[in-house]
């Protein structure tokens, strides 16, 4: 063994009072397997979606069968999970009939995009054919698709915490994970960051803008932000929500939270926002800035401080999930640029 003052330091354990050789700089190992079943199950059941054709929601998780862990070599993390899943939905129509059916996702895995996914949805063997269907297919599936995204999101990040230990000075090395998402930068600008340090585990952020323009007044699309109603029927799950100044907010069944921090009719709408599967407390702002067009209405979306590796799925979340679900919802549809 080297002497004090010789050899790698990494190796001199006298720095730290719990005598580990720094920020596990050597290979450790946490097996994600049981707490990835329960995430998976959490994230699932419950599912809705709803349409001109009816409702369906998942009822029953019956299948979650695979592994996951997560390994750390030389302050770099690397995660591996492996699931087959099936669940079961039922769904019933504008009219009151009812149906049942199933979901199979055989191919969660590290080694495959998330876009590359394949989310079986079909009807029992007993139940004749129906749009909703197709619901499901389309919908569904993607509601789906981005379960499983935040069950990812959620094992690199609150699952990983104490993995890479802090050093001397009581901060942590900056986690990495084994590959970085894909991003779509033909519509959207996009500029990464790492926040100065602080005291925890730091979290690289970006910050990226949105634009996109509606067929409507800024008055009504900046109603649709603030009003309770309209925003359940675009997100098409329950919500809260306390338009004001310090007002919070609660939706897509908790899944997003956050605050308002400035309210500007017409104009401006500033918020702290995040995803429930985010580190605790970490907010992205959000930044609203609605523009007259005469007929249309521009929309700039500015985003600061979002986990780096939650980029793309909250960019795909705007899209789909606010912008375009807003355009379906009450037919403010117009071209993207």
């Amino acid at each position: 063994m080297a002497k004090w003052g010789e050899g790698d330091p990494r190796w001199i354990v006298e720095e730290r009072a719990d005598a580990t050789n720094v920020n596990n700089w050597h290979w450790t190992e946490r097996d994600a397997t049981n707490w990835s079943s329960e995430k998976l199950k959490q994230l699932l059941l419950g599912l809705r979606v709803e349409g001109e054709q009816g409702q369906c929601e998942v009822t029953e998780v019956s299948k979650v069968e695979g592994e996951a862990s997560i390994n750390n070599r030389k302050g770099k993390l690397i995660f591996f999970y492996e699931w087959n899943l099936k669940a079961k939905w039922k769904g019933v129509t504008k009219s009151g009939i009812k149906y049942k059916g199933h979901i199979e996702v055989p191919n969660l895995s590290d080694e495959n995009d998330m876009d590359d996914l394949d989310i079986s949805v079909t009807l029992s063997k007993d139940q004749p054919d129906t749009p909703l269907l197709t619901l499901m297919r389309k919908e569904g599936a993607e509601r789906v698709r981005s379960a499983l995204g935040t069950y990812i999101s959620s094992l690199k990040t609150e699952f990983t915490q104490g993995m890479i230990l802090p050093t001397a000075n009581g901060l942590s090395v900056q986690q990495t994970s084994q590959s970085k998402a894909k991003v779509d930068k033909t519509m959207i600008g996009s500029n990464c960051s790492t926040p100065a340090a602080n005291t925890g585990v730091r979290i690289p952020t970006c910050k990226f803008t949105i634009k996109d323009t509606f067929m409507t007044s800024p008055e009504d699309l900046y109603r649709v932000f603030l009003n309770q109603e309209m925003v359940q029927a675009f997100t098409h799950a329950a919500a809260t929500v306390e338009a004001e100044k310090g007002g919070k907010f609660r939706l897509m069944d908790g899944n997003v939270v956050g605050e308002f921090q400035e309210l500007v009719p017409e104009e401006k709408i500033v918020m702290k926002w995040r995803y429930n599967s985010w580190p605790s407390e970490h907010y992205a702002t959000i930044t609203l800035t609605f523009t007259d067009r005469g007929r249309e209405t521009g929309l700039t979306v500015e985003c600061r401080a979002v986990p780096e590796s939650e980029e793309e799925r909250t960019k795909e979340g705007w899209h789909r999930y606010y912008l375009q679900s807003i355009k379906q919802t009450f037919g403010y549809g117009a071209r993207l640029y």
